[in-house]
Parts: C-alpha cells; structure tokens; sequence
C-alpha cells in the first residue's frame, strides 16, 4: 500500500486533466459531425459514431486503471516482446486483414478490429527505449545509429506495404527523440535540406530553374574555399547527386497510388479540380473560416450538417471545432495541446533512468507530429495523409493506441522515485 500511495501522490494530474478533457471536446464533436439537425438522436445512442465512441471512451478507462495498477518495471520487461508481437501482426495484416479503400489496415474478428500500425507506435517507442538505456550506447557512433534505426525502420517498412503512407510516417517523428539523446546536428541539417529541395522541385513547374541554383550554390562553394582537387570533385559530384535528386522525384511521384499524386498537387495548387481532388481540403478550410471568432454555436454548424467535408468525424474534426466553436474555441483546444506537449517534456526530463526519457521524448515526438500534421492537413498546409487528432477523433484504435502510449508515461514518472538512476 505504501508503494501505491507514493505512486498516487506523484502522478501529475495536470496532464492527466487535460488527457480528458480533449477526449471530452471530442466526443461532443465528433456528436456535431454526425448530428444533422433532422434525425433527434442522442449522443449516448450506440448507433451513431458518439454512442460508439463512448464505448471506446469507457474501454480507455479500463486500461488506464490496468497500466496504473501495473508495476512501472513491467513495460520496460515486455518492451521486446510486445515489440515483436506487433511486427508479427504487421507481417499477417496485408493478408487475413480487411480491405478498405485499396488499403489493408486492420485485423480482427467482426465488427471488432484493430489497427497494428497504431498500437506499433507505442512498443517500437518502449523497443527503442530498452535497445538505447544502455550507458554505453552512443548515437553519435554509426554503428549504434545503424541498430538503433533498424528497430525504427522495420515496422515503417512493414506499415508501408499495407500501404499506409501516414501511419508510416508519423514514426520518423521520433528522430526528435534520437536528438535528444545525441544523434549529430548534420543528419538533420542534411534531412532539413533534402525536405527543402523536394517541396521546391515539386512546386516550381520547370526544374531548370532548381538546377541552375544547385550549379550557382556548388560553383560558389568551389570559388570561396580552398582549390584542392579533393574539394572540387567533392562539391562537383554533390552537384551531380542533387540535379539526379531532383529528376528522379517525378519519376518517384509518378510510381506513387493515384490519390497520393492528386493529394501532392492539391498542396502546390488548392484551387485544381475544387470539385473533385481539392473537395476536402476546399470545404475544411471553408468550414474552418465560416467560424469567424466565436464561432456559429455547438450544432449549428452548416458546413458539418450537411456533410460537406467527408471524414469529418475523424481526420477532419478539427475543422468541426473550427466552424462551430470559431477561432477562440481552436484557440482553446490548441492551447490543450501545447500544455500537454511542454508538461511531457517537463517530465521526460525529470526522470531518474534512460529508459523513461527516451520512452517520454518518444510520446513527445509521436503526439506533436499527430496535432501539427492533423490541422496543417485540414488547412491545406499539408497533403491529406489520414493522420487522426489525439484523443479527438473517432475510433477505437486511435484512442486506444493513445491512451496507452500516454499512461504508459505518466506510469513511469509516478514511480520516478522508485527507479533506479541509469541516466546516459
């Protein structure tokens, strides 16, 4: 009792209150994105995506309470088994997993089914966690860069063969963390860069333009330092690496799924085909601006009523929040987000060991990508990839995956004391 009691007191509440109240905001929006004003159905009914939702909602409960009762050493124990356990399901998922929309993305039996690539985000955070807690292991050494991205990597490929292009990418999001522990600043200056130069061959139409820039910038780079033959062939094939960079993107993006492409160009031109591939984000963004301030009131809104944004109840839901509750109540939920965000970093680095900071800078990395990707991508900021909103949008998986990846966290910094100091 005395272990427990110690546990109770240290569990930071202020991040626990915030968890539920984005999942309550939630739930009353994902009620508005059904509702249409005609049909006099309640949110507790079980036919509609609110009533649905709260059974995911009093299931997250379940498992809260589970992961609270659990014995913080418990996740570090299982992080490699449940590491592989999911890899096991990514592996069998494209062939006993249900097809929806030319993607194979969940198992199960019935009307209940899973998404492996959600609930994959939570054991590859523990994975790397258990693979990085050593003292010796160092990222600023390729060969522990090598391994460390090797667990990172096998369930991206893995998600990406379903194919699920979001889902795989929201696990590059934990490179934040691989900084945090030492991973050298020109990966990411070189990432950075790479990023840069795809948006620009992608949005300027002639890439003569680009590639005349990449032969000024090399050939001043040449000019400004030392003539050594060793520099200029280095420079020179840099040059030759980036011009055969930025051909072979259109060769990349045409090998891409249809809806991919015309999700690409909608980004560098939002008024091609407003009717047809631009509808989505056309209509989010109109929703999201009808709200004005304050917004037109809770299920008042026109846009949300009579389904002009598809998926609204799930990828698109902040823009439910956007028209009904203005810009004061997008203010209000973003504010919910940042504070949660800076409370997780407060407590990955007050952790006594390794293992739950890597773990905590993990959640950090995997909820930030989430919220900044979700509403860039109902603004038209950012392709349409099906990132959902923690905590916010509809589906099992989703809150579940969250849910869990979350307390697992708060788990462990409510049994800080208790941890033995493995600090790297």
């Amino acid at each position: 009792m005395r272990e427990a009691d110690i546990n109770i007191n240290r569990v930071d509440w202020v991040t626990v209150l915030i968890y539920f109240a984005l999942v309550l905001i939630g739930w009353f929006n994902i009620y508005a994105a059904v509702y249409d004003g005609q049909v006099d159905k309640s949110i507790f009914d079980f036919s509609i995506n609110s009533g649905k939702q709260l059974v995911w909602i009093g299931t997250a409960i379940a498992l809260i309470i589970v992961i609270m009762a659990a014995d913080y050493r418990l996740f570090e124990n299982l992080a490699i088994p449940l590491y592989i356990f999911f890899l096991i399901l990514l592996v069998i998922t494209p062939f006993v997993g249900k097809e929806v929309n030319g993607q194979v993305l969940s198992i199960g039996v019935g009307s209940f089914r899973i998404q492996p690539g959600e609930f994959a985000k939570f054991a590859t955070a523990l994975a790397l966690a258990k693979f990085m807690e050593r003292p010796t292991f160092d990222l600023s050494k390729p060969n522990f860069q090598l391994r460390a991205f090797a667990v990172l990597l096998l369930p991206v490929v893995l998600i990406i063969l379903q194919p699920d292009t979001g889902t795989a990418m929201v696990y590059f999001s934990m490179l934040i963390m691989f900084y945090r522990e030492g991973l050298p600043q020109k990966y990411y200056i070189l990432g950075i860069g790479l990023i840069a130069l795809v948006l620009l061959a992608l949005g300027i139409e002639n890439n003569l333009y680009l590639v005349a820039a990449v032969v000024v910038i090399v050939g001043i780079l040449i000019a400004i330092g030392k003539k050594t033959p060793q520099r200029i062939i280095a420079f020179t094939a840099i040059g030759i690496g980036l011009i055969a960079f930025i051909y072979s993107l259109d060769f990349v993006v045409s090998k891409l799924p249809v809806h991919q492409q015309n999700r690409i160009m909608v980004l560098f031109n939002p008024d091609l085909d407003p009717l047809g591939v631009g509808w989505n984000v056309t209509q989010s963004k109109i929703a999201i601006g009808s709200g004005g301030l304050a917004g037109k009131g809770y299920l008042q809104g026109t846009q949300t009523k009579f389904d002009f944004v598809p998926e609204q109840h799930t990828d698109f839901i902040f823009c439910t929040l956007g028209e009904e509750f203005g810009w004061l109540g997008s203010l209000v939920v973003i504010a919910l987000f940042v504070t949660l965000l800076t409370r997780l970093v407060i407590m990955a680095e007050r952790q006594k060991n390794r293992f739950s900071r890597i773990y905590g800078y993990c959640v950090v990395s995997i909820l930030m990508f989430h919220f900044m990707i979700n509403i860039a991508m109902t603004i038209g900021l950012f392709p349409v990839v099906g990132i959902p909103l923690p905590f916010f949008s509809y589906g099992g998986s989703s809150l579940w995956s969250f849910t869990i990846l979350l307390f697992i966290f708060i788990k462990m910094d409510s049994s800080r004391a208790l941890q033995l100091g493995r600090m790297g």
